[in-house]
């Protein structure tokens, strides 16, 4: 059976009272946490509910499905939104013959579109292979941006480095990228994210980079920034935005396509370094985890 994930919430508000304390606790769960109901397996969901998985497919059953797969299915739908693109832009409609605030949120959210919708359109195929393969062939991949973009950078490299060991964020502390250039080679690459007004700190890694013959790979708001700069690979992203400052929306969904590719040209040896870290946070106490299971309150 198929049934819209919001008339599957609204069921399990309406009937947690009545269930007994076992499945009200997975209940609770569920509409406290969906996105981790989505993404976990049946046992991990249980463990951190404190109940036994026999618990969660009592549940399902109770809902009217098959099995916990059936009833996990639209929470991991709602998640990954595989037919996003399929879906009727309605809701955008209706948000924009709201009232003055709505109409705002509307113009936000379609400008948010449109700046993804372009900047994955200029994202050709040849130049992604093109980026992949100078990655995946360099011993260390510098990432450097400044300022704002060095969010991206940070969020590129901290998720990337399981792909490929040799990403590396520059600069590391509190020096110039440039500090931590010096020992580059040209079996090294660079990859430089910068949004105008660009940032000098970037530009100056960037012709560092050149004069030691490394792979430039960047990701910025025009193909040409500034005299001298040649890079091998340029995303031009779209940052127009509809406050005072750049959307850097269009430059972010470019890192995850490239993260993506990482991850597949890294194969099982990048899966094993995903489940080695996760495990270390976990060992380590890095997330995390409820003592107990939420209590119920009764009326």
């Amino acid at each position: 059976m198929t049934q819209p994930l919001n008339q599957i919430t609204e069921a399990l508000r309406q009937q947690i009272d009545q269930l007994p304390p076992g499945l009200q606790a997975a209940a609770k769960y569920i509409l406290d946490h969906p996105a981790d109901f989505g993404l976990d397996p049946i046992r991990e969901t249980a463990a951190k509910i404190g109940v036994s998985s026999n618990v969660l497919v009592r549940l399902a059953q109770r809902m009217g499905f098959d099995g916990f797969e059936a009833f996990r299915a639209p929470f991991r739908t709602a998640l990954v939104t595989d037919s996003e693109d399929h879906m009727s832009q309605s809701w955008l409609s209706d948000m924009q013959d709201g009232d003055t605030f709505s109409e705002a949120q509307a113009q936000f959210a379609q400008n948010a579109q449109n700046v993804v919708m372009r900047s994955l359109r200029l994202m050709h195929p040849d130049k992604v292979r093109q980026a992949v393969e100078i990655m995946t062939r360099s011993d260390r991949c510098f990432v450097t941006a400044t300022r704002a973009s060095y969010a991206l950078s940070y969020y590129f490299s901290y998720t990337g480095r399981m792909a490929h060991p040799g990403l590396r964020l520059v600069p590391r502390h509190m020096g110039a990228a440039t500090d931590d250039l010096l020992d580059a080679t040209p079996g090294d690459c660079l990859i430089a994210i910068t949004v105008s007004p660009y940032s000098s700190d970037t530009i100056q890694s960037m012709r560092l980079a050149r004069r030691k013959s490394m792979p430039i790979i960047l990701i910025a708001d025009s193909e040409v920034i500034a005299p001298g700069i040649e890079p091998d690979v340029v995303f031009p992203v779209s940052t127009r935005s509809l406050h005072h400052f750049s959307s850097y929306a269009g430059a972010m969904v470019v890192l995850e396509c490239l993260l993506g590719h990482l991850f597949q040209a890294g194969g099982d040896a990048a899966r094993e370094r995903v489940d080695a870290y996760q495990k270390s946070r976990e060992d380590t106490g890095a997330y995390w985890r409820p003592s107990q299971p939420p209590r119920i309150r009764r009326t």
